[in-house]
């Protein structure tokens, strides 16, 4: 109808019917439930789970294909109970109704409308973050070797299967390491404990690298700190052998590695650290030097062992004369060799009374020379020698009281050689008189021999001492000598071995 058409007094106006138009809608709006409140009602305001995620359920039910778990939905979520088979026995038995357990969901709503759960996928998820934290924060963890392959070690984290490649196992580790296969080279290591880095974690490639060589960095240097604090130079600690290098060795003394350098080694002289040590051995260490500022330890393995430079210097002494072979000239004076290993220096000043600008105006290079040790210094492995004071008075009664001595010295050495030749004089009679037979001594003249000397033993034994000592003497000093000499010879050639 038009609006000429309407009745009269009932005429429509554009205002009325939009307000006529507004009123309807607020009555609307207020008997129509909101959006919210429909999903309520309906039981749609649940948090939907979503792909990926892990979420905290409790076991419903056990049956014998699937484990229903409730996880805050409408209904509750499906685990396979395959999975139950890749758990350890004490795992297993403690899956039981009621129990929280993670899962992970593999699926919000499968073609049965069920939510698809892992129990093993929601360990897995939770070991990857946790790897992804470790790989973050640098800290290390303790693990077990249970496994190896021809690049390395595997250690587990969790449930995941860590890969320690070779380059990144402890040079221990590697030192042990030997063989041409990788039974023989890591074999013996299954089982031990290791301690390892996270150093990458990729989950699309389900890829876990590990090093024990970064975890025992970040653990030495925790424990240097630790024992740096506590340890002071003159200590002595054992330690084992870590690597070697061109200029020195690494030793590890309690967590923490200190240097003994190439010079430290030995007293001898070496190339290279190999010559004595090799890495695992275990070495006592003196403590030389602690750098606190730069985190450093000094360690020395000679002043540990018998210093033969010491040996060799125990019979010289300060002020006495010794002979030595010039080796070598330089312009602050010359070296001499005083034995096999051992050198001392002429300083210039000590080589001549007058002033000399080179020790080669007054000696040369294969001179062998008497000169005075004037100065040792055990410390610094030196002997300082003089040429200029070999004759110097001030050492007249050192060398004098020197040279007495050597000489009582040679009279008690030949006194003692006299001695001995005595004594074997005396044995080699006794072997003698033992070795020769009885039946040859019985002959008629030596028995003859021995009737006629035992009397004449008798007389002296008796009497003719006294008589020796009383005139003897006299007698032959009186004339006995002169008879003798004139005519007694040539009685006794003539007829002094007559029988008669």
């Amino acid at each position: 109808m038009d609006q000429n058409d309407a009745p009269p007094g009932q005429e429509a106006s554009p205002e009325n019917n939009q307000t006529t138009e507004t009123t309807k809608q607020e009555q609307a709006s207020e008997t129509r439930p909101s959006m919210d409140a429909l999903l309520k009602e309906e039981g749609l305001g649940l948090d939907f789970p979503k792909q990926g995620e892990i979420r905290t359920g409790v076991i419903a039910s056990i049956g014998e294909t699937e484990i229903l778990v409730s996880i805050g939905t409408k209904s509750e979520g499906v685990i396979p109970v395959r999975e139950l088979d890749h758990l350890d026995d004490e795992v297993r038995e403690n899956f039981i109704a009621g129990k929280e357990i993670p899962v992970y969901v593999v699926n919000p709503e499968d073609s049965n409308g069920n939510v698809q759960l892992s129990y093993t996928r929601a360990l897995e998820e939770q070991d990857w973050q946790r790897a992804e934290t470790l790989l973050e924060s640098g800290e290390g963890f303790e693990g077990e070797v249970i496994g190896f392959n021809k690049g390395g070690l595997l250690v587990p984290l969790g449930h995941l299967r860590g890969f320690v490649p070779g380059s990144q196992v402890s040079v221990l580790r590697r030192a042990e390491a030997t063989g041409g296969t990788p039974e023989q080279r890591w074999g013996a290591m299954v089982g031990e404990e290791i301690t390892v880095r996270v150093i990458e974690v990729d989950r699309e490639r389900r890829r876990l690298i590990l090093s024990e060589r970064a975890a025992l960095q970040e653990t030495r240097e925790t424990l240097k700190e630790r024992l740096l604090d506590g340890l002071e130079e003159g200590d002595i600690r054992t330690g084992r052998v870590t690597s070697l290098a061109d200029f020195g060795a690494f030793v590890n003394i309690e967590g923490a590695d200190g240097l003994v350098h190439l010079s430290e080694l030995s007293w001898e002289r070496i190339e290279h650290p190999k010559e004595v040590l090799k890495i695992g051995q275990e070495v006592q260490v003196k403590v030389i030097s602690v750098d606190l500022e730069r985190k450093r330890i000094g360690l020395s393995i000679r002043q540990l062992l018998p210093d033969p430079w010491a040996l060799n210097v125990e019979h010289i002494k300060e002020g006495q004369l010794i002979e030595g072979t010039i080796t070598h000239l330089t312009k602050f004076g010359a070296f001499a060799r005083l034995g096999e290993d051992l050198e001392g220096l002429i300083h210039i000043s000590e080589v001549s009374e007058q002033r000399i600008a080179h020790p080669k105006e007054v000696i040369h290079e294969g001179d062998v020379l008497t000169l005075r040790v004037i100065k040792i210094e055990p410390e610094r492995h030196r002997i300082g020698l003089s040429l200029r004071k070999v004759d110097s008075p001030a050492y007249t009664d050192l060398d004098w009281k020197t040279t007495l001595a050597e000489i009582v010295e040679e009279a008690h050495e030949g006194e003692e050689e006299v001695d001995t030749a005595e004594d074997a004089a005396v044995e080699m009679q006794v072997v003698e008189s033992e070795a020769v037979p009885a039946g040859e001594l019985a002959s008629s003249e030596e028995v003859d021999l021995e009737a006629s000397e035992e009397p004449e033993l008798e007389a002296v034994e008796e009497g003719g001492l006294e008589a020796v000592e009383e005139g003897g003497l006299e007698a032959v000093e009186e004339g006995g000598l002169e008879a003798v000499e004139e005519g007694g010879l040539e009685a006794v050639e003539e007829g002094g071995r007559d029988p008669d």
